[in-house]
């Protein structure tokens, strides 16, 4: 704070016009220890008006950082030079050439012995601050993100005084534990007024410390803002020149750290937690990236990879200009491998599209040889051997692999069309064709219904005969309508078929071989027959039931046989 008695608020001040009434010599002056027994000048104050007295603690709002790195510009520490500053009182300057210091007590009674006039200058006559309620100045100048402290109540600043006196000299005495400790002067004052000036003091640094516990509890400080707060408070505590129970502010502030250091405790575990977890997730990044590296580039599908690696890279970023920092070592280890697999995936896409450039120049290259193929047939006339081609020509183009889109539908277009053209003349000449065509369709179905009273074949000769005429003015009528074709066909080819039937069964029959065969075989069972007759004779001579039995159904199988047999031979012979 300034060394001045500026304890008078801008409403208290009374100012003298120029030219008017003498301005007062001499003005009480509060001169804190330190600067010796000997006082020390004071200067005047520039003025500020009441609005503007306030517009450095307008935000009132301590912005707490997210992370340690980051020294905080709004925290307790700018409300607490806030409070400073508006404990000031704001006073009217006076012209730089009236401006005279504050005179030490000794120059004080040396002016009284040989009076001088003084000039008339706008000086401002503070006067002492109206006893009362000492609230500090904080509240009801910003809006804090926490509860405010609580006032000092007249009370409490009655009892803060009595830890204070005045002696006859002005000088201001503070009583603590370690004893008695001179704060400062302010001569030509009442005591009261004196003390009540360093009980202000007292009670700016009771509500620092008291919004200091509040932010402690209600916000997220970081380690850093609560070490520098710290360090701000334990300073100002040392030899404070306020009046009031510092060392209860003291031990209080010892209890403060010993939650701070509680609180950097966890701080310091949730720092910790948060890198692991952050380390966890970039390691998530990575290995996903390295899974997308890896994959075959035949399976791969290069543009749904490429947009997930993209989006991996902007998580990347986002953890970093955002997440936990990790060490460094951690980070450029990952980075590293993310780097690496990025780098991977897209050499091996280049590669993979460079090989798929050059399979697509080869295929374009075969399919324009194609569509040549295709484009000169395009107006031929050998419709059969024409269509075959066609066919021919697209079983290639298949198996030619694909070019490029662009040049693949081009050359699609191309062939599609000779191909159409072709075959839209092929069914125009089949139309022109069919309607010709159709008076040979009647005379061949009325050929069909001859042929088809051929079966079936009772005289084998007669129908063969029947059956070549027919094919002679089958084959002599002419074409029918394509779409008759298999039709007509199809019931003379079942006719033609079932004669071949009948002459391949004849055949059977009088095949010298099969009738060999059946001979034989007749023979055979004559005798089996013979020997079993004989057998039958001699078991019923022996009475042999059982074994007549047996016989007797061995003879019933063999006669059987022997019929169909000769059965057969006969047939044979015709």
């Amino acid at each position: 704070m300034s060394e001045n008695a500026n304890h008078a608020t801008s409403e208290d001040e009374t100012f003298i016009e120029p030219g008017g009434e003498a301005a007062e010599a001499a003005m009480p002056t509060a001169v804190e220890s330190g600067a010796g027994d000997e006082p020390v000048p004071t200067d005047e104050p520039a003025p500020v008006a009441p609005e503007e007295a306030t517009a450095d603690v307008s935000d009132p709002t301590p912005q707490t950082e997210s992370t340690d790195d980051v020294t905080p510009e709004e925290g307790i520490i700018e409300q607490a030079a806030a409070i400073d500053a508006a404990s000031e009182p704001v006073t009217e300057p006076a012209d730089e050439d009236a401006s005279e210091p504050a005179t030490a007590p000794e120059a004080v009674a040396a002016d009284a012995q040989t009076p001088k006039p003084a000039p008339p200058s706008p000086r401002a006559v503070p006067r002492p601050p109206k006893r009362g309620r000492v609230t500090p100045a904080i509240t009801g100048r910003i809006a804090p993100a926490v509860p405010p402290p609580p006032d000092l109540s007249e009370e409490d600043a009655l009892h803060a005084a009595t830890f204070g006196r005045v002696d006859d000299e002005g000088r201001v005495w503070v009583r603590e534990e370690a004893g008695e400790r001179e704060v400062g002067q302010y001569p030509d004052t009442p005591a009261a007024e004196a003390l009540a000036f360093y009980v202000r003091r007292y009670a700016d640094l009771h509500a620092k410390i008291g919004l200091f516990e509040a932010r402690l509890a209600a916000t997220d400080l970081g380690v850093k803002e609560i070490d520098s707060t710290l360090e701000h408070l334990t300073a100002e505590l040392e030899a404070p020149a306020a009046v009031g129970d510092l060392d209860a502010l003291r031990r209080r502030l010892a209890t403060l750290r010993e939650r701070a250091d509680a609180r950097r405790t966890a701080v310091e575990a949730e720092r910790t937690a948060a890198k692991a977890a952050a380390a966890e997730a970039r390691q998530a990044m990575v290995e996903a990236a390295e899974k997308i590296a890896a994959t075959d580039p035949a399976k791969m599908q290069w543009r749904p990879a490429g947009e997930q690696l993209r989006v991996l890279l902007d998580s990347w970023k986002e953890a970093q200009r955002c997440g936990p920092r990790l060490d460094r070592t951690t980070e450029d280890a990952l980075w590293k491998r993310f780097s690496h697999a990025r780098s991977t995936f897209d050499r091996e896409r280049r590669r993979w599209f460079a090989e798929l450039e050059k399979a697509n120049a080869g295929a374009r290259e075969v399919k324009e040889r194609i569509v040549a193929e295709a484009e000169a047939l395009a107006t031929s006339t050998d419709w059969g051997g024409a269509s075959a081609a066609y066919r021919d020509l697209m079983a290639r183009w298949k198996s030619a692999g694909r070019a490029n889109r662009k040049d693949d539908d081009a050359l699609w277009a191309r062939f599609r069309a000779a191909q159409d053209a072709f075959f839209a003349a092929r069914d125009e000449h089949h139309r022109t064709t069919d309607a010709e065509f159709g008076a040979n369709l009647e005379l061949k179905l009325a050929l069909l219904e001859e042929a088809e009273r051929l079966v079936p074949v009772k005289d084998l000769a007669a129908a063969k005969s029947e059956l070549r005429a027919i094919q002679d003015r089958w084959e002599k009528i002419g074409k029918v309508p394509r779409a008759d074709v298999q039709r007509v066909e199809g019931r003379l080819r079942a006719v033609e078929q079932a004669v071949r039937d009948a002459e391949q069964s004849r055949w059977q029959r009088t095949n010298p071989e099969t009738r060999a065969r059946a001979e034989g075989a007749a023979a055979q069972l004559v005798s089996a027959i013979a020997a079993l007759e004989a057998d039958l004779d001699k078991a019923r001579a022996k009475g042999d039931a059982r074994k007549v039995a047996e016989i007797e159904e061995s003879l019933s199988a063999r006669r059987a046989w022997l019929e169909q047999v000769e059965r057969a031979a006969a047939e044979s012979r015709g």
